[in-house]
């Protein structure tokens, strides 16, 4: 593959790189080999079709169809993806060491298809085996048509988002394919770096000391009597206490998103209600993967609440939780009154 620009990240004081080349991600040579592959397909259909990744990949032995039948972990109800097992022994050339593949929709859009990437890849970095590389096409300029342009602007601007918070990730490689394209998204990518300044950075309050809430609720609005209830019960053990509610603190007119950002980042805890509807949101994800990056520093941000019964994967079922399922409000108000206690 053949380096055509790359932009570094400040992440506190570790550097990250994103990375644009030229090449064919089916044959990564070894000195640019990554820990994992994205690729993306439409559900449930891993055609090789000629101007695919997937196709690329089967010409060169690697059938993502049959890695699909024995899959590490399949997460597509909640994430849209699954996780191949370790390739390193049985392809041992092929310059990744695993595929993650998103099943996005065929209708999505562009920064909806990269949201699902950033979302589908939360689940497996926290794992025993470090995920430090990543590498994924201009994805869905190919089979799914969109302009390519617009795709590479969707992934640098997430990929400096998720870097500059904390994703546990050293290095993200783009890979363009066609040569015709070459020139065009170099320019992209250049414009993009050179235009990206300190707009990624934002300061985090470590969990126990004063920042702008006490709390942020991560919540689907199915849930809301609960929340309330939550809230009630918060305020009843300290009335003092700043809730971060986006219904009740999002002001009209707001950038929502950036508002959402800064809370994040400001809160000293982060209190995940768990419920089917919670894992239904792609909000509520998000706020998730960003709530555990700042986790993974200090170990003591995320106290979730289990508040009705639903499959959780790993990840989240290995945080300590306050279990208050079927919804009961008096279990609810009573793990207000605990994380006050500091339980």
């Amino acid at each position: 593959m053949r380096l055509l620009a790359s932009y570094v990240i400040l992440s506190g004081d570790e550097e990250k790189h994103i990375r644009l080349y030229h090449g064919d991600l089916a044959a990564i040579p070894q000195d640019e080999a990554v820990d994992l592959l994205v690729v993306s397909a439409f559900p449930n259909d891993y055609t090789p079709t000629p101007t695919s990744l997937i196709g690329a990949l089967n010409r060169r032995g690697v059938s993502v169809l049959a890695l699909s039948t024995d899959k590490e972990t399949d997460l597509r109800g909640a994430f849209l993806c699954w996780l191949s097992k370790d390739l390193s022994t049985r392809f041992p050339t092929v310059g990744f060491r695993r595929i993650l593949c998103l099943e996005a929709g065929r209708q999505d859009t562009a920064p909806q298809t990269v949201s699902h990437i950033f979302r589908a890849m939360m689940p497996f970095l926290f794992g025993e085996q470090p995920i430090q590389t990543v590498a994924l096409p201009v994805v869905g300029a190919g089979d799914q048509g969109h302009d390519p342009e617009v795709m590479l602007r969707a992934l640098f601007d997430a990929a400096a988002h998720w870097l500059a918070r904390g994703l546990p990730v050293r290095t993200i490689k783009l890979v363009v394919y066609l040569p015709e394209l070459v020139d065009r998204l170099r320019n992209v990518f250049n414009g993009l770096a050179g235009g990206a300044g300190s707009s990624a950075s934002l300061t985090t309050a470590a969990p126990g000391s004063p920042g702008r809430y006490d709390y942020f609720v991560n919540y689907a609005r199915e849930d809301s009597k609960a929340v309330d209830a939550l809230v009630l019960g918060l305020h009843a053990a300290n009335p003092q206490l700043r809730i971060f509610v986006d219904r009740l603190e999002m002001k009209v007119g707001a950038s929502w998103q950036r508002e959402i950002d800064e809370a994040l980042a400001s809160c000293r805890r982060v209190i995940p209600v768990y419920s089917p509807s919670f894992m239904d949101s792609k909000p509520c994800l998000e706020e998730f993967g960003m709530a555990r990056v700042r986790h993974r520093e200090s170990g003591d941000l995320l106290k979730p609440i289990w508040l009705r019964p639903v499959k959780l994967p790993l990840y989240m079922q290995t945080l300590n939780y306050i279990d208050c399922q079927d919804a009961d409000l008096d279990l609810v108000r009573d793990a207000a009154a605990r994380l006050e206690a500091g339980a």
